[in-house]
């Protein structure tokens, strides 16, 4: 397992978002953004909770106007997780937002406007040692680069437009620099983010912007977000589907998860059936998905339909069921430790769960198993 482990590039600069150190060795995290109206503190400080309780680890709000960039500060006293401010058009509201102590600022130097409008906000963060996200958008690109390279060259554009405004800061000596260069295309993002990686070490932000529907946007961020992960590079994530938010941390982590580069929770091996299976093999699997959802413990489960495929994909969990003709196999790292009757074959191998648990230590998640 460890021989297919990916080599995640560590020569990238280090830059502090609050208490989260992204780029360099450290793990790619988990972003999200908040949906609520950010002026609406109440709403937005319950829906970040949530998602620190899901695993978001760097949350981003939204600032269009000045009442936004103003109830900043009193979100930020009431969360635990680093706070990051989103603006357009507006740098007067990147001003204030500064102002009230957001962690980190995201700009588009698409729509920020001119060159003097971005060295303010510069020396702003600056001044108090505040990371800025380089945010290049493909809807939102700058319209000389995309005179100069066309539809075909759009990936060239993105890099370039970071370029432009990275050596803005640059001139001003400020280099606490992350950069994302997102599309809707895959394939246009892999290429403007495997271009940049070449020339330059900033952290990058990674993510498929307006990715789509819940379904289809998951697909979508899944390849596109974890082909550029599995080449190495990304500090961290941001999943953008079109779903609650809750979703978009849950997508990432997934990723995260089928990449082997962090868990957080269980991870489910399941089976997709075929004419062998002799259980109702998709039940069972959605029923211990839904009693194991609240678990924070790194191991594998495994759930399979027949003896097949079953015995040898359990080996690689810590623990598996298999089913058959009216009773199943419990697999304990590859070995049968039990054979029940298919009736009771859900509560006994919870119970089982329970025990594994136990044994690596995660005795306060026992109590996290959903009834089913």
């Amino acid at each position: 397992m460890d021989a297919h482990k990916i080599t995640k590039r560590e020569d990238t600069k280090v830059v502090q978002v609050g208490k989260v150190k992204i780029g360099g060795g450290n793990p790619v995290t988990v972003q999200s953004m908040t949906q609520t109206k950010t002026k609406d503190v109440l709403a937005t400080v319950k829906q970040i909770h949530e998602l620190e309780s899901a695993g978001c680890e760097i949350i981003r709000c939204t600032a269009p106007d000045i009442e936004s960039a103003k109830a900043l500060g009193e979100i930020k006293k009431q969360i635990n997780i680093p706070l990051v401010v989103d603006i357009h058009f507006q740098y007067q509201i990147a001003l204030e937002a500064i102002k009230q102590g957001v962690d980190k600022v995201r700009i588009n130097p698409g729509n920020i406007g001119s060159k003097d409008k971005v060295e303010a906000v510069a020396r702003a963060c600056q001044a108090k040692n505040i990371p800025i996200r380089i945010g290049i958008n493909m809807g939102s690109l700058e319209k000389d680069l995309f005179q100069k390279y066309g539809k075909f060259g759009v990936a060239r554009v993105m890099v370039e437009s970071a370029t432009r405004h990275i050596k803005i800061l640059e001139n001003l000596s400020y280099h606490n620099i992350v950069v994302s260069l997102k599309g809707s295309d895959v394939n246009i993002t892999r290429d403007a983010y495997l271009q940049f990686s070449r020339r330059y070490n900033y952290p990058l932000h990674v993510g498929v912007t307006e990715a789509g529907p819940v379904w289809s946007g998951t697909v979508k961020s899944a390849v596109g977000i974890g082909s550029i992960l599995s080449e190495g590079i990304g500090d961290t994530i941001r999943v953008s589907v079109s779903s609650t938010p809750i979703d978009q941390v849950k997508v990432a982590w997934e990723i995260l998860k089928a990449l082997k580069l962090r868990q957080r929770g269980v991870e489910l091996i399941s089976c997709p059936t075929c004419g062998r299976t002799e259980v109702d093999l998709i039940k069972l699997a959605n029923r211990v998905q839904k009693a194991l959802i609240k678990i924070n413990a790194p191991i594998k489960v495994a759930v399979m339909g027949c003896v097949v495929n079953g015995p040898g994909e359990a080996s690689f969990a810590d623990i598996g069921l298999c089913g058959g003709k009216k009773q199943a196999a419990i697999f304990k790292q590859g070995k049968v430790i039990r054979v029940v009757p298919e009736s009771k074959a859900l509560s006994i191998f919870v119970q089982e769960i329970k025990t594994v648990l136990k044994e690596k230590g995660y005795i306060k998640e026992i109590d996290k198993i959903n009834s089913f």
